[in-house]
């Protein structure tokens, strides 16, 4: 069945590698993916796939033995990718560019799509060839990129139901192509946003003593609330609040009344994440207290780290090596960059893997960068890396239920 897999594969090659340029040419951010929708649900209901559409965009669909039945004693593994692009401008000078300004493939999104529209097709005519042993749900997840993001509104509606262990791979441009990154235990990081908002008294720079100096009682928040904050986390927690903006004030001799400061607030440990917030709230109000201004704290929950299941890492090991070889699989170090795949783990079981889209000897264009470059090969490994490790998923009888390690 994996050679199959690769022959399959192989001949769908050129065609993913086209709609990969095109989802890429035309990116939507989230909630908003009706044309990646569309064209998903068109290809695979064309292989006779049946297609579940999700209120707004998204998709679920199903293939192997007896697809669409959820109520039959058939194992079901699941496969999910998600859809959405960032709100930033494509710098690439690429043909398949961005065509819409503002708007950018630059987390490798459309890989993921295409990897598992690709893993999708190659096991649905595996499946005509020979029966899959148990059965295999995608799903096209729409906003991944916002919080609360895509993953927690397909579990509300219940499509990951009845699905015993779940996949999914994430492009890393710190890695060449033909090299998948794996890790057994946490992969990602907790990921929040931190919005702190200050109101007082303005006035002129010259007279700060009648004034409330909200501009200095901003800085403070943003340098004396992170040294604090890794005073009262534990440090193997790797806390790090990291701000993005920080705004107050037009003028140089005005004093402001408002000002604000935004960044996120990531974590490697689960049970620092719980404590987080209240010590967040917590520092901000004490830091301003001597300049009396008023401190208003959005602080929004965002996702806990993505924790690799031991049983799912292995049958991801496994069907890497088989798809790049030995040498191929590496072990890769756990980011703090945060993934809304980490909710469907809260459930199930599951491992995410780290696919290699660098090309040899080229530059490190890092995510959420609009100079990303992908290279093509990583869309055909991407796809039949997830069309093995669904079926050694299957294939493995003493796969764990519950839990994770």
């Amino acid at each position: 069945m994996a050679s199959e897999l690769t022959e399959i594969v192989a001949q769908l090659r050129d065609e993913l590698v086209d709609v990969r340029r095109d989802v890429h040419a035309h990116p939507e951010p989230a909630r908003e993916e009706h044309r990646t929708t569309d064209l998903v649900a068109a290809r695979l209901e064309k292989a006779d796939v049946a297609v579940q559409r999700l209120p707004g965009t998204g998709l679920v669909a199903e293939v192997g033995r007896d697809a669409g039945d959820r109520e039959s004693d058939v194992r079901t593994v699941g496969l999910r990718a998600d859809m959405d692009a960032l709100r930033m401008d494509d710098l690439t000078a690429d043909p398949w560019r961005s065509t819409v300004d503002g708007l950018a493939h630059a987390c490798g999104h459309d890989v993921h799509t295409v990897a598992l529209l690709g893993a999708g097709l190659a096991l649905r005519e595996q499946h005509a060839r020979s029966p899959l042993p148990g059965r295999v749900r995608l799903l096209f997840q729409p906003a991944e990129e916002v919080m609360p993001g895509g993953a927690r509104d397909l579990l509300d509606a219940g499509v990951a139901d009845g699905i015993e262990s779940i996949y999914a791979l994430h492009c890393d441009p710190s890695i060449d192509v033909g090299q998948v990154g794996l890790r057994k235990g946490p992969i990602t990081s907790a990921c929040d946003q931190v919005l702190v908002r200050l109101r007082g008294k303005g006035g002129h720079t010259s007279r700060p003593h009648l004034t409330q100096d909200l501009t200095f009682a901003l800085a403070k928040v943003v340098t004396d609330v992170p040294a604090a904050l890794s005073r009262r986390l534990d440090p193997r927690a790797g806390a790090s609040l990291v701000w993005g903006y920080v705004r107050a004030g037009s003028a140089k001799n005005v004093v402001p009344s408002l000002g604000e400061a935004g960044g996120t607030l990531r974590i490697l440990d689960v049970r620092a994440w719980e404590l987080a917030r209240g010590f967040v709230t917590d520092l901000v109000a004490a830091v301003v207290a001597p300049y009396g201004v008023q401190a208003e704290v959005e602080y929004v929950r965002g996702v806990p780290p993505v924790v690799n299941s031991a049983g799912p890492a292995r049958s991801f090991a496994r069907a890497a090596t088989g798809v790049v070889g030995a040498s191929g699989v590496v072990t890769t170090e756990q980011s703090l960059g945060g993934e809304d795949f980490a909710w469907y783990l809260e459930r199930t079981p599951g491992a995410m893997a780290r696919l290699g889209t660098r090309t040899p000897g080229g530059p490190t264009n890092d995510l959420h960068q609009g100079d990303l470059r992908v290279d093509d090969r990583a869309v055909p490994i991407g796809a039949e890396l997830l069309a093995r490790v669904a079926v050694e998923a299957l294939q493995v009888a003493d796969q764990p239920h519950t839990g994770v390690v």
